[in-house]
């Protein structure tokens, strides 16, 4: 009997993230860790298996060898486009962080709801550790994070609302001992951002 589509996606990411030699930044576990998180959080509010197949595998053609054609093959043009309207493309042009980021924001808000959900799930599981590993990269994260939930409004209502109060929380934590980030700090970083609108 073949294996399931979501079980296919989740044993080609692993393996193609293991073959990268990609691990998680702050706890060095097998990246798959992410992915996983990704499909539970889309599967908490999907059963669509092209959408869950697509969440395993949304770093794929961004962080290991694998390319969109190499997606199609294996798991048919539905999920192949979902994974391309989650990949950030290389930005050659872009001069900073800060233009980088407008460029993917777009690409993002450009996406399908579909995409646009499992691109939320991605937002909530990314946020929790870079919050609790990484507080320095966490302010520019969380502002940056902030402008882009407001151009994902097309996805799951229920997990942007997650995505929302994961990125409060966030903030709300940095503003604390030890932190003690003051907010007119995030209101400065988020002008850097301002050409989105």
């Amino acid at each position: 009997m073949r294996d399931s589509l979501e079980e296919q996606a989740r044993r080609y990411a692993t393996e193609a993230h293991a073959a990268a030699g990609q691990r998680r930044k702050y706890t060095d576990e097998p990246y798959i860790v992410h992915p996983a998180a990704v499909a539970e959080l889309v599967r908490s509010v999907t059963d669509d298996e092209q959408m869950i197949a697509a969440a395993w595998l949304h770093d794929t053609v961004e962080d290991t060898p694998s390319t969109i054609d190499d997606i199609e093959r294996h798991f048919g043009p539905r999920v192949a486009e979902l994974v391309d309207q989650l990949t950030d493309s290389a930005q050659p042009a872009a001069k900073n962080r800060a233009a980088r980021k407008l460029a993917h924001f777009r690409h993002t808000a450009d996406a399908s709801p579909e995409a646009q959900t499992i691109k939320l799930a991605d937002i909530i599981d990314n946020t929790r550790a870079i919050v609790q590993y990484d507080a320095d990269f966490a302010r520019v994260y969380l502002v940056e994070k902030q402008i882009q939930i407001q151009l994902l409004r097309q996805g799951d209502s229920h997990l942007w609302r997650q995505a929302e109060q994961t990125i409060k929380q966030g903030l709300a934590q940095l503003a604390q001992p030890p932190h003690c980030v003051p907010e007119s700090w995030f209101v400065k970083q988020a002008a850097k951002y301002g050409a989105i609108n």
